[in-house]
């Protein structure tokens, strides 16, 4: 495997991190992890990135306030992160086969 060097691995991780100042919209409530689809009606909060980590910045009443109101954040930060390249799959490796002939009495 290759090696990178720190220098590079630390600007890709930047490209990925959101800029200081960035907003995003989460669901209140237990399933924190939910999808945009899912209950579309429900309340937002609205989080900032300080650099460090998210902190709350306000609640809307519903997604499409809560998108107006992070503005295009997501769009950009979306854009900024490189697609994985996808190539060929790496070569079958060899059969196993035991190393010791073993006959069957």
């Amino acid at each position: 495997m290759d090696e990178e060097s720190l220098e590079e691995w630390s600007a890709r991780r930047d490209k990925r991190r959101p800029a200081p100042g960035e907003r995003r919209a989460v669901p209140l409530g237990d399933r924190a992890e939910q999808g945009t689809h899912v209950d579309p009606d429900a309340p937002r909060g609205t989080q900032q990135w300080d650099g460090s980590q998210w902190v709350p910045a306000g609640v809307a009443e519903d997604f499409p306030a809560a998108a107006a109101e992070t503005g295009e954040d997501a769009d950009a930060r979306a854009a900024r992160v490189p697609l994985p390249q996808f190539s060929k799959l790496p070569p079958a490796p060899e059969p196993w086969r035991p190393t010791d002939l073993f006959y069957r009495p």
